[in-house]
């Protein structure tokens, strides 16, 4: 029987900083306590996916984006114990040293070829010593470490690169049975990610980061009418706004769900935003959260943990639509009416990296999961006659992770490469 709370549980975890640059800062914290000496020199090998989504992004305490300068905060001041949170230590000193590090050429980035979309091995060295450590399939899952050749940590992965030989099997249906009957004491943990993304919210509404693509649909909501001032606009705007602030480096924690901060907002901001405006009691709320992450959980299974589809544009928003729908009254049925036409609406939207931009992307796909959950709640419903839609939910979700897992396996190559052969 799957456990549905001990998936919640590993799968909803706090991450200070976009989740591909924070596994590379993680990686060299883990490798710079292994050499236990001062760093003067790292060397990160990384797959094309966490390249491609670390390569324009902000880092948190810094004003700066990238691997380079995450890779050096993590080895010069990271928190090996603290995972996706491993920057909370930085201070203003380990930045210039970070920069005075890069300038002089002491920190190198290159691509590994046939590995786990989720790869990152970050190689120390310092007084005559060296170090390294390795993160595979998981943004915190540490296989390996070595210190001047001996080997203090390896496990050994199953199955092939990319497989989800270790995933818990999980059905719409099964979710929406454990939301239904889950104790609410047992969900009561996931109030934290509601709280802490709504503070990031909060930061991103000021205006200032990135686009400001949140702070500009509220205030265009609010000041001219343009857009209006239902909960669909205040939802898309509080979701963006939080991904502004998070882009851009702000230095605000959020919940991450399936190792994606933004996926985590999407999850949880506009399930949020209706439970408020529709005065829901907190359990309706902790249950609609739930059926939105663990609806997240299983399609991201499918899609694989990183991959040329945009997680939280389609992912997490297709959770967050089953997680409006549950506060608006929906059933099960609905629910799987909501995810063909989520999946009829968004599946090509691609990933390019985690950048201000994403911000935008989030604002379309919370409007869709609007749109969605309203269509469902009258069971309006995407046939199964339309493209990769099946009568049967789960395989069109199969159909959907078919897509971005071979669908897409070359647009994530080229992808990559046009962001390097940009000049700006």
């Amino acid at each position: 029987m799957t456990d549905y709370a001990a998936i919640l549980k590993k799968e909803v975890v706090p991450a200070l900083g976009c989740t591909e640059p924070i596994a590379v800062a993680y990686a060299a914290a883990c490798a710079a306590r292994a050499l236990s000496e001062p760093v003067e020199e790292i060397e990160v090998l990384a797959s094309r996916n966490i390249l491609k989504n670390a390569m324009s992004v902000g880092i948190p305490g810094s004003d700066m984006a990238g691997i380079p300068i995450a890779a050096a905060l993590g080895a010069l001041g990271g928190d090996a114990d603290a995972g996706l949170e491993v920057l909370h230590t930085v201070l203003k000193e380990h930045v210039e040293a970070g920069k005075r590090m890069i300038g002089a050429g002491k920190v190198r980035v290159s691509q590994k070829s046939g590995c786990e979309s989720v790869y990152v091995e970050v190689g120390v060295k310092g007084n005559g010593h060296s170090a390294s450590a390795v993160i595979q399939r998981t943004h915190t899952n540490v296989t390996d470490v070595v210190r001047d050749g001996r080997t203090l940590r390896h496990e050994a992965l199953t199955g092939g690169a990319g497989t989800a030989a270790d995933e818990p099997e999980m059905t719409v249906g099964g979710i929406w049975r454990y939301c239904q009957e889950a104790p609410v004491e047992e969900l009561a943990f996931l109030k934290e990610g509601v709280e802490m993304n709504l503070s990031a919210a909060q930061v991103g509404l000021k205006g200032g980061y990135g686009m400001s693509v949140g702070h500009n649909i509220a205030q265009t909501g609010v000041h001219t009418n343009v857009l209006g001032t239902d909960m669909g606009t205040c939802a898309v705007a509080t979701t963006a706004a939080a991904c502004d602030a998070r882009m851009a480096g702000a230095p605000v924690p959020v919940m991450s769900v399936a190792g994606s901060g933004n996926q985590g907002l999407v999850c949880t901001l506009p399930v949020a935003v209706f439970a408020d405006k529709l005065h829901s009691s907190e359990e309706n709320l902790l249950r609609a959260v739930a059926l939105s992450d663990l609806v997240t959980v299983h399609i991201k299974q499918g899609i694989g943990r990183l991959s040329a589809l945009c997680g939280c544009g389609i992912a997490a928003a297709v959770g967050a639509s089953c997680g409006i729908l549950y506060l608006l009254g929906g059933n099960e049925k609905q629910v799987q009416y909501t995810i063909k036409n989520m999946v009829a609406n968004i599946t090509g939207m691609v990933c390019d990296g985690a950048k201000s931009g994403c911000a935008v992307k989030v604002a379309t796909a919370v409007s869709a999961a609007v749109q969605c959950a309203v269509l469902a709640m009258n069971n309006v419903h995407a046939p199964s006659i339309d493209g990769i839609v099946d009568r049967d939910v789960e395989k069109t979700i199969d159909n959907l992770g078919s897509v971005g897992r071979e669908g897409m396996a070359m647009a994530d190559q080229l992808i990559l490469d046009l962001m390097t052969a940009k000049t700006v």
